[in-house]
């Protein structure tokens, strides 16, 4: 492989180390009495921000309380990530460009089964409501935009990727670019 496209794979395995120490993504709930917002961030590990405030917000529509203890994600997520890293890692040690395609591949992979996850997660807990809630809305669900800005009732709600999410997505960007870098230098090579 390319000095180049080598130092853009360690560059983009380092960048998601990243995702250890600061948040993926964060879910914003505006509204008129609540002027500076809520918000809830999620980590590779668990959950921060105003959970106990949107619990009480969820309970009156009849949502299930917001437990980190609930996602077993994050117990295994923490160790696939390293395991996606190392392999970054060793791609560049061994200089394998079967190698790259390989980890391109399982980080895409990683992406889309990632937003699959969460989807279901916003789903089920947008969509299956306690029906002896206090507030009913016929028809009404509450589930958050996977990625943008939803209207809830009053509440403005946002979904989009934090300060480790847009890390993590310059990371896959460098890896793409590399391995595009390296099909160019000799498609038929790519070994």
């Amino acid at each position: 492989m390319k000095l180049s496209s080598r130092i853009m794979i360690i560059i983009g395995a380092m960048l998601m180390i990243s995702a250890y120490f600061i948040p993926l993504w964060h879910i914003l709930l505006d509204a008129p009495q609540y002027p500076e917002g809520l918000e809830m961030k999620i980590s590779l590990n668990g959950l921060s921000g105003n959970i106990e405030q949107i619990n009480g917000l969820n309970h009156y529509i009849g949502m299930k309380f917001i437990k980190a203890d609930d996602f077993s994600e994050f117990k295994i997520l923490p160790y696939i990530f390293g395991l996606i890293i190392l392999t970054g890692f060793i791609t560049v040690f061994i200089n394998s460009r079967k190698l790259l395609r390989i980890w391109f591949i399982s980080l895409c992979l990683f992406a889309m089964l990632g937003f699959a996850d969460f989807y279901m997660w916003e789903y089920n807990y947008g969509h299956n409501l306690n029906p002896h809630a206090a507030i009913k809305v016929e028809g009404m669900n509450y589930q958050p935009p996977l990625v943008g800005y939803k209207q809830l009732l009053n509440f403005t709600a946002g979904s989009l990727p934090d300060t480790g999410g847009i890390l993590v997505g310059l990371s896959g960007l460098l890896v793409a670019v590399s391995l595009f870098s390296e099909f160019r230098l000799s498609p038929h090579k790519l070994k």
